[in-house]
């Protein structure tokens, strides 16, 4: 989890004083941007996030997902469409909801851009440092940057947690070895260290005014990773993850960076590779090998959190479904996404290719971790003021402060669009439009699901009318899923109008999930007889876990509801998006939300549920 913290050394200090907007490497200006560094970290790491922001947990869990759950917007903004159509008074706040819950899916959309840029500046920086020893390397950088990439996506099917068990104690030795050479660096100009003095960063912008700003977008790259210490909470815990950073990781980082400032003190020419200029001749080549290796386990961070980031939206109901692959019997969140680990390393490969150095790269990272960080102090803004009811003064005196170092960081990769900074900036773009457009479409077919065309007065009258004889009963167990938990599943209209018969035994099955990573044992099943062998039976999962039918069925048998596998067959609705003027979403996006429905993981998948007892039923619906 510190992998990409830990790597920046790497590029963040090379990036300010030769990437796009670099300044020139004078004393002053090396301890100012040094003090930024450092500061930054105790700011935006120590204080806003290992302090303040992991008291923002929901059940352990951390990340901007869970933030989202504390929030309670997932719930108001679906259940609030209705009132506004109809005027209620929770209209306003339903909102309200809405939009805080638009700008945390902008905030994930913002990390899949993180997540496509990682590997690629991280294993190409490491790479490059075999230019530092011969010119010889510099037309194999890119070639093998892409071997290192392509090896790292075709492992994931092996899981995270076995990759892990390589990967921790490579990170250990990496982080020694960092404090090392920041050590070796340090005793050849120890004056770097009035670099730890905060008015030195005060004094560079005193002297560059604004012309100063364009170096934060450099700055901001040591905060790289600092949301997988947040999303990762509920992995590890916050004592865990204090202790490693505080007793290695940080010391490290500081040390590091120090010593690449007293390199360049040392000596100006060293901008072209400050880190890897801070090791001895003889260390080049083990140090170019250990840092690859530490690019990968970077890399192996973000792709997981993307992992998990994508398995909660499928749960939260904001993302289609995908095929999802539990890697391991024990860990419930070690999972791989096959079609995302593909698309990812395309997206990484192209970036290396059209790119080709990590200064270039540069230029395009930053602008999705700015992002970020400012959403994720919004979100936790309303947690603070409405879950914990803290006055104004209190958020306005923490909250405020974490905003200014966010909306400047913000600014300064602002300026970086031109030249790459577009590109998170596309990636969230079409990310945000899918996972919003789906959204909206689930919430219209879920307002048709609960008032079919063809629907009964009640649930007790269609009953009633299949007790008097209008349907005949056969043998077996018939279970429909539904996506709400009232009213009757339009599988089981459309087959009592099309084939004319009733099972004896029939279950309305509803699988919600709460805003909460687990559900207990005692609550996952609610069972409501309704009369003459039907049931409503409701399933509940936290967004964390994923939903198995069958154990459902089983769990509601304690519960009086009969449950045979081998007699029971499942009813699934299979819908056909009809675009139409009604008011709901813009033509294009309805049409968009087709195509992602008919290439969304099929529902037997998902829910566990054996194919060979399946049958689904088309229906048309208009949206």
């Amino acid at each position: 989890m510190f992998g990409d913290l830990g790597t920046s050394p790497l590029y963040a200090l090379h990036d300010t004083f030769a990437g796009s907007h670099a300044i020139a490497v004078n004393r002053d200006n090396v301890l100012g941007v040094l003090s930024l560094f450092v500061w930054s970290l105790v700011l935006v790491v120590c204080v806003k996030y290992l302090t303040v922001m992991m008291r923002a947990d929901n059940h352990g869990e951390g990340g901007i997902f869970a933030l989202l759950a504390l929030t309670g917007v997932t719930r108001l903004a679906s259940s609030g469409g209705a009132q506004e159509r109809d005027g209620k008074p929770g209209a306003r706040r339903a909102r309200i909801a809405l939009r805080v819950l638009l700008l945390g899916i902008a905030g994930a959309a913002l990390l899949y851009g993180d997540g496509v840029i990682t590997p690629a500046i991280s294993v190409l920086s490491a790479v490059e440092g075999l230019t530092v020893a011969t010119s010889v390397f510099e037309p194999y950088v890119v070639p093998i940057t892409v071997v290192v990439l392509v090896a790292l996506f075709a492992v994931q099917p092996l899981g995270s947690g076995r990759i892990g068990r390589l990967f921790g104690p490579v990170i250990v030795v990496w982080f020694l070895v960092i404090a090392a050479l920041g050590l070796r660096g340090i005793v050849h100009a120890p004056g770097v260290l009035w670099a730890l003095d905060p008015r030195r960063a005060v004094a560079f912008f005193s002297v560059h005014g604004w012309r100063g700003f364009p170096v934060l977008g450099g700055v901001v790259l040591c905060l790289t990773g600092v949301e997988a210490l947040y999303a990762d909470m509920g992995h590890f815990g916050r004592r865990p993850i204090r202790l490693a950073w505080f007793g290695l990781a940080f010391p490290s980082l500081l040390l590091s960076y120090l010593g690449q400032g007293g390199v360049l003190l040392a000596d100006a020419a060293a901008a072209e590779n400050p880190f890897f200029r801070s090791a001895p001749g003889w260390a080049l080549y083990p140090l170019v090998a250990l840092a690859t290796l530490a690019t990968v386990i970077a890399s192996q961070a973000l792709i997981t959190a993307v992992f998990s980031l994508t398995s909660q939206a499928v749960q939260l109901g904001l993302s289609p479904r995908f095929e999802i692959r539990h890697t391991s019997s024990s860990e419930i969140g070690q999972i791989y996404l096959p079609a995302l680990n593909w698309v990812l390393m395309l997206a990484c490969l192209a970036l290396v290719v059209g790119f080709r150095s990590s200064t270039r790269l540069a230029a395009a990272y930053g602008l999705a971790v700015s992002g970020t960080m400012a959403i994720t102090t919004l979100l936790f803004v309303v947690v603070a003021r409405d879950r914990w009811k803290w006055s104004i003064m209190r958020v306005t005196a923490i909250a405020g402060v974490f905003l200014l170092i966010d909306l400047a960081f913000l600014g300064a990769n602002l300026l970086k669009v031109r030249d790459g900074g577009w590109i998170p900036l596309a990636i969230g773009v079409v990310v945000f439009t899918l996972l919003s457009t789906w959204r909206r479409g689930r919430a219209l077919l879920r307002r048709a699901a609960e008032s079919p065309p063809d629907a009964p007065a009640s649930v007790d009258a269609l009953i009633g009318s299949v007790a008097m004889g209008s349907a005949a009963r056969v043998p077996g167990t018939a279970v429909y899923m539904h996506a709400v938990a009232d009213g009757v599943p339009r599988a089981f209209l459309h087959n009592l109008t099309h084939n004319k018969v009733v099972h004896e035994r029939v279950i309305f099955l509803t699988v919600l999930t709460e805003v909460v990573p687990f559900v207990g044992a005692d609550e996952r099943v609610r069972v409501t007889p309704l009369a003459d062998a039907f049931w409503r039976v409701v399933a509940t999962y936290g967004y964390m876990e994923q939903p198995a039918v069958p154990a459902v069925l089983t769990a509601a048998e304690t519960q009086g509801v009969p449950f045979r596998p081998v007699e029971t067959t499942y009813f699934l609705s299979r819908e056909s998006i009809i675009s139409s003027a009604k008011p709901g979403m813009a033509r294009w996006r309805e049409r968009l939300f087709g195509v992602m429905m008919r290439n969304a993981r099929p529902a037997t998948g998902h829910f566990g549920l054996p194919p060979n007892r399946v049958v689904e039923l088309g229906v048309e619906v208009e949206i």
